[in-house]
């Protein structure tokens, strides 16, 4: 492929003769890309906001070549990011005048010992496939499957089921990465700890996930979903905190969302499911007796668990169908503690209309269990009970919606009460954030995370969209 000019990564992959054997880029089993469609789509994500260029592309053929371009670049001083299938809103995954790693082609996928072992590049939804033939699921799923193993590690990883098995990366056996150094490690509870620690929810910073063994669960036959309705944001949490703490349902969840009138304000919903075999359906009386829900409106279904699983699929062609896919998303994920979530996500909805998070924007709130989440890097409040709230924002341009612009804003305002009430942000949205910021929400854990950093990223070529260590 001609080069375009860059120097010295498309000078160095054009073998120009006049170039010393040691600037010359390594030989590769994937290949380097330059093509401007390529750099256009390495300079975007979800968000559709922030765009920054890269100089070329990496579609590794190997985890060799990840080790040998990382060692290429630190060299040079060139910044570095990983993309998996480009799910940020705010530029993470982007570097500007660097290198981008796409790992969609570290595609290993083995089930085996009740475990499995994927390349960082591996979805989700191909994980269950692999996994369901032997009667087994990944033990948490983000509710989008489509997302990469890389990627959501790389945060934290968020689902339903965290309320019984913690976030994803507390499923995480094994990782093996690339450090800043392009040294390949592997790192566990046992080998590595540090490491392992500081990458697992670490935001890229100290090395490239290239694979990961996570555990696996036995999978339900069927599950039996569950839609409760409540009129205020203090009915629907009470019975999400009940039922969190005996642990009836096998996954848990919860939205705001508008009224079906079309009115001002909002009605709430706790989302539920109860695993079974069809032969030994769950009793609902049993489940729903102590619930206060308007039990008029409950929706009680059974579903196949792969259709369960998968369920936002149709949703999301829909979304794709009408282009609203394709619009900014300046998404906002929060964790709140217990004490403090019912009075601020009461005020914080009073300020708030479907039109504030756009006509296909998803509001959702729901509980977890702090001892549950490990000793990795997403930071969450101090309480036995945390929410999760989200405002997964679309902005669509249509009448009364605030702007992409608006949005980011309005997140950033909101993201500092939350902060002063003792939360912290899931870093997968558009908070924006400088260095003091990053340093103040890592907190107790920023000197070991920093000291991380110098350790397996020396040259700090990693992951500069995240704006951490400046």
């Amino acid at each position: 492929m001609a080069a375009t000019g860059f120097d010295p990564l498309a000078r160095a992959w054009a073998d120009d003769a006049s170039l010393a054997e040691e600037d010359r880029v390594p030989a590769l089993d994937g290949e380097l890309v330059f093509d401007e469609e390529s750099l256009a789509a390495a300079a975007d994500d979800f968000g559709h906001d922030i765009s920054r260029h890269p100089r070329a592309v990496l579609r590794p053929g190997s985890v060799r070549d990840v080790e040998r371009m990382i060692r290429f670049c630190r060299a040079r001083d060139i910044p570095v990011a990983a993309r998996g299938q480009g799910h940020s809103t705010r530029g993470q995954a982007q570097v500007e005048e660097g290198l981008v790693i796409e790992t969609a082609t570290l595609d290993g996928l083995q089930v085996r010992d009740g475990r499995a072992e994927v390349g960082a590049g591996v979805r989700w939804s191909q994980v269950l496939s692999a996994a369901l033939p032997y009667g087994l699921t990944p033990p948490v799923l983000t509710d989008y499957l489509e997302l990469s193993v890389g990627g959501t590690l790389a945060v934290g990883g968020i689902g339903g089921q965290t309320q019984h098995h913690g976030l994803q990366v507390d499923t995480v056996v094994e990782v093996d990465v690339v450090t800043g150094e392009g040294r390949r490690l592997r790192c566990s509870p046992e080998v590595r700890a540090d490491l392992f620690r500081a990458v697992l929810g670490g935001l890229g910073q100290c090395a490239v996930i290239v694979g990961a063994t996570v555990r696996l669960a036995p999978a339900p036959e069927t599950v039996r979903q569950y839609h409760l309705y409540y009129e205020t944001v203090e009915a629907l949490t009470a019975d999400q905190r009940r039922v969190l703490a005996d642990g009836r349902f096998d996954y848990l969840e919860g939205q705001a969302q508008s009224l079906p009138d079309g009115g001002p304000g909002w009605r709430f919903m706790l989302e539920a499911v109860a695993y079974h075999e069809g032969s030994t359906p769950p009793d609902d009386d049993a489940l729903l007796a102590d619930l206060s829900d308007t039990r008029a409106d409950a929706e009680i279904e059974d579903l196949p668990y792969l259709d369960f699983a998968d369920r936002l699929a149709p949703a999301v062609e829909f979304l794709k169908s009408i282009g609203a896919w394709y619009d900014p998303h300046p998404w906002w994920n929060v964790f709140v503690p217990s004490s403090e979530f019912d009075a601020l996500a009461a005020s914080a909805l009073a300020e708030l209309t479907q039109e504030d998070v756009g006509p296909t924007g998803v509001v959702l709130m729901y509980p977890v269990r702090r001892e549950l989440l490990g000793t990795t890097l997403p930071r969450v409040p101090d309480e036995p009970v945390v929410f999760l709230f989200a405002l997964l924002k679309t902005a669509t341009p249509a009448p009364g919606v605030p702007d992409n612009a608006a949005m980011v804003a309005a997140n950033r305002a909101l993201y500092e009460r939350v902060r002063d009430a003792g939360g912290f942000q899931y870093p997968v949205g558009s908070i924006p954030m400088d260095r003091a910021d990053w340093r103040a929400h890592f907190g107790s854990a920023w000197d070991d995370f920093a000291a991380a950093k110098a350790a397996h990223d020396p040259a700090g070529i990693l992951a500069p969209g995240q704006g951490i260590f400046g």
